[in-house]
């Protein structure tokens, strides 16, 4: 297994998880993860990439237990003088947390592309593994808000649902701005073609998976994996994990089920693993086109995370 070559669609917790159990069954030197950088902002001057930070700073066993996000052992000075002044602070930036900020939009600043800044912030924890962006290009997640409120029609970022709304809202749609005209990170397409086990990890299909598909190029590069190409369902009994993936998934016209998420998936990938609390529903997975793996699915410790990570490499191309 040391010497099987894994690429990883991933966005945020899911993907983080799922990522921390197979760096725990392989060599991290073989695991490269291509990251959705939909979510992503710019604020206070800075940029900030969530699920690049997300992932970074799980795998180093520094993300904060307290909130699921930045990083441990963090203070709030900064943004509670912020606050004083009457300036933006929906967003939280622990004080720990806005050094990574600063660097990053150095080193943009400095002409540096982001695939070489994710890969000094990785060096930098020691990580082992390659985290990608999935485009060096600007492309930004936008949600059009529904319901019967003043909110109703309007087009907000990402951020601005998901945080400042604490995705309460209803949503009429998503599209992911700027992907038309972006590009694959530069290591992106042959980490698809060169793998030989590549992994969707349990990420919110429409928000975290989608926007990595819309970059010109990676559907169809996934597309010609589909036999080596293992799907972990996001939604578990009929509800999501953590985030608002199964309410995206009934307001945008799916069914927030392993139903829904098979036939988003079917045409990408050839094994779908579901949680046990889903197995009497693996015959009707199966007759969407895509081979159910029946297995425990909620990453609740390391040792279930590592013991997903080996029934969905083993799952490959079975």
């Amino acid at each position: 297994m040391a010497d099987t070559l894994i690429t990883v669609l991933a966005g945020g917790v899911g993907a983080a998880r799922m990522l921390s159990g197979i760096l725990q069954v392989t060599d991290p030197a073989t695991v490269t993860a291509i990251v959705n950088v939909g979510d992503d902002l710019e604020l206070h001057g800075l940029r900030i990439s969530p699920d690049l930070d997300t992932i970074t700073y799980t795998l180093a066993g520094e993300i904060n237990p307290e909130t699921g996000w930045g990083l441990r052992d963090e203070s709030w000075q900064a943004m509670a003088t912020v606050e004083r002044y009457g300036g933006v602070s929906w967003f939280g930036l622990g004080d720990r947390d806005l050094g990574t900020h600063l660097y990053r939009t150095q080193r943009l600043a400095e002409g540096a592309t982001l695939t070489e800044v994710t890969a000094e912030i990785t060096d930098a924890w020691h990580l082992g593994l390659r985290l990608l962006p999935v485009t060096d290009d600007r492309l930004r997640t936008m949600v059009t808000l529904a319901g019967d409120g003043d909110d109703a029609g309007l087009e907000v970022s990402f951020q601005e649902y998901f945080v400042q709304r604490q995705h309460g809202v209803p949503v009429a749609s998503v599209r992911f701005d700027g992907a038309e005209a972006s590009a694959p990170g530069p290591e992106v397409i042959e980490a698809l073609i060169d793998a030989d086990t590549v992994v969707i990890a349990p990420s919110n299909p429409i928000v975290s998976i989608d926007p990595v598909l819309a970059v010109p190029g990676i559907r169809q590069a996934l597309i010609s994996r589909r036999a080596d190409t293992v799907a972990i369902s996001p939604i578990v009994a009929g509800a999501a994990l953590k985030g608002p993936a199964d309410r995206l998934l009934s307001e945008l016209g799916h069914e927030a089920t392993v139903l829904g998420v098979a036939r988003l998936y079917a045409p990408l990938a050839a094994t779908l693993v579901i949680d046990e609390a889903d197995a009497a529903l693996a015959g009707q997975v199966e007759a969407l086109g895509i081979r159910p793996v029946v297995a425990e699915s909620v990453m609740r410790t390391p040792e279930i995370a590592a013991a997903l990570a080996r029934t969905v490499l083993s799952s490959a191309g079975a």
